[in-house]
Protein backbone atom coordinates (compact mmCIF):
# COMPACT_ATOMS: atom_id res chain seq x y z
CA UNK A 1 0.00 0.00 0.00
CA UNK A 2 1.70 3.18 -1.15
CA UNK A 3 -1.34 5.43 -0.81
CA UNK A 4 -1.06 8.11 1.85
CA UNK A 5 -3.15 7.60 4.94
CA UNK A 6 -3.97 11.19 5.81
CA UNK A 7 -6.20 10.30 8.75
CA UNK A 8 -8.41 7.38 9.72
CA UNK A 9 -10.52 6.94 12.84
CA UNK A 10 -11.96 3.89 14.53
CA UNK A 11 -13.26 2.55 17.80
CA UNK A 12 -14.13 -0.77 19.36
CA UNK A 13 -15.74 -2.07 22.51
CA UNK A 14 -14.67 -5.37 24.01
CA UNK A 15 -16.42 -6.37 27.22
CA UNK A 16 -17.57 -9.56 28.86
CA UNK A 17 -14.45 -10.26 30.90
CA UNK A 18 -13.92 -9.93 34.63
CA UNK A 19 -15.30 -6.85 36.37
CA UNK A 20 -13.98 -3.50 35.14
CA UNK A 21 -11.76 -4.96 32.39
CA UNK A 22 -13.79 -3.73 29.41
CA UNK A 23 -11.87 -1.78 26.78
CA UNK A 24 -13.19 0.94 24.49
CA UNK A 25 -10.29 2.48 22.60
CA UNK A 26 -10.73 5.18 20.02
CA UNK A 27 -7.92 5.49 17.49
CA UNK A 28 -6.71 8.06 15.02
CA UNK A 29 -4.15 6.92 12.44
CA UNK A 30 -2.22 9.05 10.00
CA UNK A 31 1.05 9.87 8.27
CA UNK A 32 3.66 11.43 10.56
CA UNK A 33 4.98 13.81 7.89
CA UNK A 34 1.80 15.89 7.62
CA UNK A 35 -0.90 17.49 9.76
CA UNK A 36 -1.42 14.28 11.72
CA UNK A 37 2.27 14.19 12.65
CA UNK A 38 2.07 17.77 13.86
CA UNK A 39 -0.93 16.92 16.01
CA UNK A 40 0.88 13.82 17.32
CA UNK A 41 3.96 15.82 18.32
CA UNK A 42 1.89 18.61 19.89
CA UNK A 43 -0.13 16.11 21.89
CA UNK A 44 3.04 14.38 23.09
CA UNK A 45 4.59 17.67 24.16
CA UNK A 46 1.47 19.14 25.76
CA UNK A 47 1.30 17.03 28.90
CA UNK A 48 -1.68 17.61 31.18
CA UNK A 49 -1.79 16.57 34.82
CA UNK A 50 -3.94 13.47 35.19
CA UNK A 51 -3.96 12.81 31.44
CA UNK A 52 -0.37 11.92 30.63
CA UNK A 53 0.43 11.08 27.04
CA UNK A 54 2.88 8.20 26.70
CA UNK A 55 4.17 6.07 23.88
CA UNK A 56 2.94 2.50 23.81
CA UNK A 57 5.81 0.28 24.82
CA UNK A 58 6.48 -3.43 24.53
CA UNK A 59 8.79 -3.18 27.51
CA UNK A 60 10.09 -0.31 29.57
CA UNK A 61 12.29 0.87 26.69
CA UNK A 62 10.91 -0.73 23.51
CA UNK A 63 8.57 1.53 21.56
CA UNK A 64 6.06 -0.15 19.28
CA UNK A 65 5.83 0.71 15.56
CA UNK A 66 3.90 2.46 14.19
CA UNK A 67 4.59 5.02 16.92
CA UNK A 68 1.55 4.90 19.18
CA UNK A 69 0.57 7.55 21.67
CA UNK A 70 -1.73 6.59 24.54
CA UNK A 71 -4.04 9.22 26.04
CA UNK A 72 -6.19 8.37 29.05
CA UNK A 73 -9.90 9.27 28.87
CA UNK A 74 -10.00 9.06 32.67
CA UNK A 75 -8.27 11.52 34.98
CA UNK A 76 -5.51 9.51 36.62
CA UNK A 77 -5.46 10.15 40.36
CA UNK A 78 -4.12 6.96 41.94
CA UNK A 79 -0.76 5.24 41.66
CA UNK A 80 -2.48 1.85 41.51
CA UNK A 81 -4.45 3.01 38.45
CA UNK A 82 -1.29 4.41 36.84
CA UNK A 83 0.53 1.12 37.36
CA UNK A 84 -2.25 -0.84 35.62
CA UNK A 85 -2.64 1.71 32.81
CA UNK A 86 1.09 2.13 32.19
CA UNK A 87 1.78 -1.56 32.62
CA UNK A 88 -0.75 -4.16 31.59
CA UNK A 89 -2.85 -1.88 29.37
CA UNK A 90 0.15 -0.16 27.77
CA UNK A 91 1.64 -3.53 26.87
CA UNK A 92 -1.72 -4.73 25.55
CA UNK A 93 -2.09 -1.71 23.29
CA UNK A 94 1.44 -2.17 21.94
CA UNK A 95 0.67 -5.80 21.16
CA UNK A 96 -2.66 -4.89 19.54
CA UNK A 97 -0.80 -2.51 17.23
CA UNK A 98 1.69 -5.22 16.27
CA UNK A 99 -1.18 -7.66 15.72
CA UNK A 100 -2.63 -5.20 13.21
CA UNK A 101 0.71 -5.05 11.40
CA UNK A 102 1.14 -8.82 11.52
CA UNK A 103 -2.32 -9.45 10.01
CA UNK A 104 -1.74 -6.87 7.26
CA UNK A 105 -4.26 -4.29 8.46
CA UNK A 106 -1.40 -1.83 8.75
CA UNK A 107 1.07 -2.37 5.93
CA UNK A 108 4.48 -3.34 7.36
CA UNK A 109 6.20 -0.97 4.94
CA UNK A 110 4.26 1.93 6.54
CA UNK A 111 5.32 1.09 10.12
CA UNK A 112 7.81 3.99 10.28
CA UNK A 113 5.59 6.45 8.42
CA UNK A 114 2.39 6.20 10.43
CA UNK A 115 1.41 7.26 13.90
CA UNK A 116 -1.50 6.12 16.02
CA UNK A 117 -3.21 7.97 18.84
CA UNK A 118 -5.18 5.69 21.14
CA UNK A 119 -7.65 7.28 23.50
CA UNK A 120 -7.77 4.72 26.32
CA UNK A 121 -10.69 4.03 28.60
CA UNK A 122 -9.87 2.01 31.69
CA UNK A 123 -12.57 1.89 34.33
CA UNK A 124 -11.34 3.76 37.45
CA UNK A 125 -12.90 1.05 39.62
CA UNK A 126 -10.26 -1.39 38.34
CA UNK A 127 -8.21 -0.44 41.42
CA UNK A 128 -10.86 -1.98 43.69
CA UNK A 129 -10.57 -5.45 42.15
CA UNK A 130 -8.87 -7.96 44.40
CA UNK A 131 -6.76 -10.49 42.54
CA UNK A 132 -7.13 -8.63 39.25
CA UNK A 133 -6.80 -10.98 36.29
CA UNK A 134 -4.06 -9.10 34.43
CA UNK A 135 -4.01 -11.70 31.66
CA UNK A 136 -7.72 -11.14 30.93
CA UNK A 137 -7.25 -7.36 31.12
CA UNK A 138 -4.28 -7.59 28.73
CA UNK A 139 -6.13 -9.79 26.24
CA UNK A 140 -9.24 -7.60 26.21
CA UNK A 141 -7.30 -4.37 25.61
CA UNK A 142 -5.11 -6.05 23.01
CA UNK A 143 -8.12 -7.31 21.08
CA UNK A 144 -9.97 -3.99 21.36
CA UNK A 145 -6.93 -2.08 20.06
CA UNK A 146 -6.56 -4.41 17.08
CA UNK A 147 -10.27 -4.19 16.30
CA UNK A 148 -10.30 -0.38 16.52
CA UNK A 149 -7.33 -0.20 14.14
CA UNK A 150 -9.00 -2.62 11.73
CA UNK A 151 -12.18 -0.56 11.73
CA UNK A 152 -10.18 2.62 11.11
CA UNK A 153 -8.13 1.17 8.28
CA UNK A 154 -11.20 -0.41 6.66
CA UNK A 155 -13.34 2.74 7.03
CA UNK A 156 -15.87 0.85 9.14
CA UNK A 157 -18.69 1.25 9.59
CA UNK A 158 -19.40 2.38 6.06
CA UNK A 159 -21.70 5.30 5.45
CA UNK A 160 -24.05 2.95 3.59
CA UNK A 161 -24.31 0.67 6.63
CA UNK A 162 -24.97 3.64 8.91
CA UNK A 163 -27.67 5.06 6.64
CA UNK A 164 -29.35 1.67 6.20
CA UNK A 165 -29.33 0.95 9.94
CA UNK A 166 -29.73 4.41 11.46
CA UNK A 167 -33.16 3.68 12.95
CA UNK A 168 -32.02 0.29 14.30
CA UNK A 169 -28.89 1.54 16.05
CA UNK A 170 -29.74 2.87 19.50
CA UNK A 171 -27.05 3.93 21.94
CA UNK A 172 -26.91 1.43 24.81
CA UNK A 173 -27.08 4.04 27.57
CA UNK A 174 -29.85 6.00 25.87
CA UNK A 175 -31.86 2.78 25.60
CA UNK A 176 -31.15 2.05 29.27
CA UNK A 177 -32.65 5.41 30.24
CA UNK A 178 -35.68 4.84 28.00
CA UNK A 179 -36.23 1.41 29.55
CA UNK A 180 -35.91 2.83 33.07
CA UNK A 181 -38.82 5.23 32.43
CA UNK A 182 -41.20 2.43 31.43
Amino acid sequence: MSDRIVMRTGEALVAGGPAFTAAEPEVVIGELDGPFGTAFANLMGDQVQGHSRVLALMNTDMQVKPATLMVSKVTVKKTAYTNILMGTVQGAIANGVLDAVRNGTIPKEKANDLGIIVSVWLNPSIVTVEDLDHEALFNIHREATRRAIEKAMNNEPSIDYLLENQDKLVHKYYQKELDAKK
